[in-house]
Parts: structure tokens; C-alpha cells; sequence
């Protein structure tokens, strides 16, 4: 068990010092808030409009983070010999590979709540056509990013330390530091007379993607084990477009009884399922926290699945 916690955390750092990441993470939520800042003149869904955006852009950012720390974190390593050098101590390649999953879900936990930030905060400042833009929050949002920057800069220059993964922690505090300082000491008018809030309902919504992109890593990891970043990145792109089709090309025909539908259907991870965002805009005010219990179970399968046989595939290999 000693063993499987430190590859975890060796790996969990090796990730989150990759400056790919730290580009992903700032990217996506300087994204985000950019959402809310133009005029959509959408006859009042603009909020709407704003949610979904931010919530997709979240998504599509978590997907390239899942399939290139995935290959970040695997096949590079079994390309240089780093893998075959920490499977000859007593360590097994099952436990190795579940190792980087642990990992590489942290990872993917940190660079979901900065976007999660990025969305509540877009969805405060979101405003329709008799509003206007927040300009205090999105300098306050700047400030906080910049500081971690600063600091990062800081560090790194005085102390030795690596700028990347500190910038990345950083941000994770001066961020949410940031939303804080916006949420309570600021007020924006969202039309005439009607104050801005938060959708507090992209909450849960946001852990159901992060559910998704478990699974995506787990794919993407299963995929490692074989193939490089571009061909790991075609098959998890595949599986991705797969499972929002899912219901389409596979779910009714499987309701009418084919067989090979019905194993498509089961054997494919159904993305819509941890899509909350149309449930959002029919005005559903209140998520049943079940579901998200249910989802999670859901999720736990599929990576389980996933896991599994790129253990399979893993055993297999041949690192020398």
C-alpha cells in the first residue's frame, strides 16, 4: 500500500508540473469568464446560454486533460524505461497502473475545480440585454490570477521551486479566494431592478462531468498502455462521440431487440448521463443528490471496466 500511495503522488505531481497543464487550466477559465462578458441579446436565456457555454467548454477542457496527462503519465514513461524501472522493484503492474489512475484522478479533480470556479463565477456575472458587464468581477478574477502567477514567479526565483506546480496550487487558492471576494462584497444587476446570483444548481452538475472524465481517463490510460498521444487521442475522441450518440444509433435498437445494439449500448459509456445541463434549463430547481450517487456507481463501473483491461493489455506488454 506504501508503494501505491507514493506512485500516486509521484504521479499526481509529475502532472500538475507539466506546463500543458497549467495552459489548459488558465485557458479554460479565462474561457469561461469571456462567456459572460459579450452581449447575446438571446431574449432573456442569455444566463442559460452562459451556463451551458461554460459548462461544455469545462467539458471539452477536461477531455484533452485526461487524454494527455493519461499519455503524459504512462506511455512516455514506458517509452523512456521509467516504468520498467519502477516494475522491478516489488511492485506489480496492476498496482503501477491503478497508481497513475489515483493520480491522474487528483489531477483531474484540481483542473475541475478551478473550472467549476471559472463556471459559478460566469454564471453570476451572466446578465441579459438591460444588464451590463461585471466589470469589478472580472478584475477582481484577473487580480487573483495574477497574484498566483506572482507568487509562483516568486518562488520559483527566490526559493528553487518548480514555477509550474506552483502556479497550479496557487491558482487553486487565489481563485477561489477571488470568487469569494466577488460573491460576498460585490452586486451585479442582472436586469431591471433584479440582482445577479449564482446558479448554485452547476454544482452537482460540474461532479457529474468530473465523473465523465474519470471514465475518460481510465479510457485514455487503457489506451496508454499500447499506443501513443495522437492514436490515444483518436480513440478517446471516438469514444466520446460514441456515448453522446449513444441513445440514437444504439439505445432504440436495442429497445426493439437487436442484440449487437443492446452490447454496444451496455459496453459504451453514455456521456448524456452525466449531462445535466438541459435538466438545468427546463427550470429544475433542486438535483437529487441519488442521482448523483447513481452516477457515480455508474462511472465506477465503466473506469472499473476500462481499468481492467488496460491491466490486461498492460500485463501483456513488453517494456524492455
Amino acid at each position: 500500500m506504501r508503494q501505491f500511495f507514493t506512485i500516486a503522488i509521484n504521479a499526481f505531481m509529475e502532472l500538475i508540473r507539466q506546463p500543458v497543464f497549467l495552459l489548459l487550466m488558465t485557458g479554460s477559465v479565462l474561457f469561461e469568464i469571456f462567456l459572460a462578458v459579450p452581449y447575446y441579446f438571446a431574449f432573456g436565456d442569455e444566463p442559460k446560454l452562459v451556463d451551458n457555454s461554460t459548462l461544455a467548454a469545462m467539458f471539452l477542457c477536461g477531455l484533452f486533460g485526461a487524454v494527455l496527462s493519461a499519455s503524459s503519465s504512462l506511455a512516455r514513461e514506458i517509452r523512456s524505461g521509467t516504468a520498467l524501472a519502477v516494475l522491478s522493484k516489488p511492485v506489480s503492474r496492476a498496482a503501477f497502473l491503478l497508481a497513475k489512475f489515483a493520480g491522474l484522478a487528483a489531477a483531474l479533480a484540481v483542473l475541475t475545480y478551478v473550472n467549476m470556479v471559472g463556471v459559478l463565477l460566469a454564471s453570476r456575472m451572466a446578465f441579459d440585454a438591460y444588464g451590463k458587464t461585471d466589470l469589478p468581477a472580472i478584475g477582481i478574477f484577473a487580480a487573483g490570477i495574477l497574484l498566483a502567477y506572482a507568487l509562483a514567479g516568486f518562488s520559483n526565483f527566490f526559493l528553487r521551486r518548480p514555477f509550474v506546480s506552483d502556479a497550479v496550487l496557487a491558482m487553486l487558492v487565489f481563485t477561489t479566494l477571488a470568487a469569494f471576494v466577488v460573491f460576498r462584497f460585490t452586486t451585479q444587476m442582472e436586469s431591471m431592478g433584479t440582482v445577479a446570483h449564482v446558479n448554485w444548481n452547476l454544482v452537482p452538475a460540474g461532479i457529474l462531468i468530473l465523473f465523465a472524465l474519470w471514465v475518460l481517463a481510465a479510457v485514455a490510460l487503457a489506451c496508454s498502455t499500447r499506443f501513443d498521444t495522437i492514436a490515444t487521442l483518436a480513440i478517446c475522441s471516438a469514444v466520446f462521440l460514441a456515448g453522446l450518440m449513444s441513445d440514437y444509433f444504439f439505445g432504440l435498437r436495442a429497445q426493439a431487440g437487436s442484440w449487437w445494439a443492446s452490447t454496444l449500448y451496455s459496453v459504451i459509456p453514455n456521456w448524456q448521463l452525466f449531462w445535466l445541463a438541459d435538466a438545468i434549463e427546463t427550470g429544475k430547481s433542486t438535483f437529487h443528490w441519488a442521482y448523483v450517487g447513481k452516477a457515480f456507481a455508474y462511472a465506477v463501473c465503466c473506469a472499473g471496466a476500462a481499468l481492467a483491461i488496460g491491466t490486461a493489455l498492460f500485463e501483456e506488454r513488453e517494456l524492455s
